[in-house]
């Protein structure tokens, strides 16, 4: 296994000067598979268009393109690449689109696809000369992928339906956590509140618990986790509900449940190259916060198993 990161970028593009060490695409990640270099990417943010150039200089000239997209969820930074994705124009080119739904009575292929209409696009969804499967996803621990890849997906919190993927071959594990913040007690906690409910409180509090624990059992083990860290904790208490981890919680997490490497993801688009470069110096320094291995992940920055 191998994983390549294209976009590591959070809510929008953010080119420039201050961000080319760390890159300003949104996300997408690359992960080949096995002796055949089997392609699943994950997510279609503005870095899947780069991915798309790089699939049509290596991989094409080797025969038609079979890949495999999974969508964390269907927010516009994370397909927002899909219609600059060169391989979906070419004859040939076999693709599937997993991904879960925000809407029961939109498919998915309206979702994703429904950025291609001509309002929007020069190019209708229509119009694709590349034969494309939409396969809709849900909470699920064990999803057979064939040839030894198998998938677990995990409902997340955040403000419309995301899922977390795992992925397992040959002994290795690969597994996304974003975009996601902690559960946390939604219901009213003062007791001098006038509609304070002891029973709602305390319920509130276990069912809370009981999902983050369930999402740690979900990458507990993983030899990479890559896992939405776009604030710290400082920054975190005016963007609760925002759908997003801090730095220190992903951390701590990922020790919890004995990770190897944890790429810190999701960088927030204010976020410059020195800014990263100043937070690693705190958060990625060997054994200082447990035994994992913790870093921000990079354009270009690939991890192999």
């Amino acid at each position: 296994m191998k994983v390549r990161f294209w976009g590591v970028r959070g809510s929008i593009p953010s080119p420039g000067p201050a961000t080319q060490k760390y890159g300003g695409n949104t996300s997408c990640i690359e992960l080949r598979v096995g002796p055949d270099n089997r392609i699943i990417i994950i997510d279609a943010g503005s870095g899947i268009r780069t991915l798309g150039n790089s699939i049509m200089a290596n991989d094409l000239p080797k025969g038609p393109i079979k890949a495999e997209i999974f969508l964390s969820h269907t927010h516009w930074d994370h397909i927002m690449g899909y219609p600059f994705f060169t391989p979906i124009y070419i004859p040939g080119t076999q693709l599937k689109v997993h991904g879960p739904m925000s809407f029961e009575d939109d498919p998915l292929e309206e979702v994703v696809g429904g950025q291609m209409k001509y309002r929007y696009f020069p190019i209708n969804l229509g119009e694709l000369a590349s034969e494309v499967e939409y396969v809709r996803l849900k909470e699920d621990p064990d999803i057979d992928l064939g040839d030894g890849l198998h998938l677990s997906t995990k409902l997340l919190n955040h403000p419309i339906s995301s899922l977390g993927y795992r992925f397992e071959y040959d002994g290795h594990v690969v597994c996304t956590c974003y975009d996601t913040e902690p559960f946390r007690n939604l219901f009213i906690t003062d007791p001098d509140h006038p509609d304070y409910d002891e029973a709602m409180a305390l319920e509130g509090d276990e069912v809370a618990v009981e999902q983050n624990l369930a999402v740690e059992q979900f990458f507990a083990g993983a030899d990479l986790l890559i896992c939405d860290s776009q604030y710290t904790d400082a920054e975190y208490s005016a963007r609760i509900n925002w759908g997003h981890t801090t730095m220190e919680y992903a951390i701590a997490a990922a020790n919890r449940a004995g990770v190897k490497k944890l790429a810190m993801f999701h960088h927030d688009p204010d976020r410059t190259d020195d800014s990263l470069d100043e937070l690693a110096k705190i958060y990625c320094e060997p054994g200082k916060f447990g035994d994992t291995e913790v870093f921000f992940a990079r354009e270009g920055m690939e991890v192999e198993f």
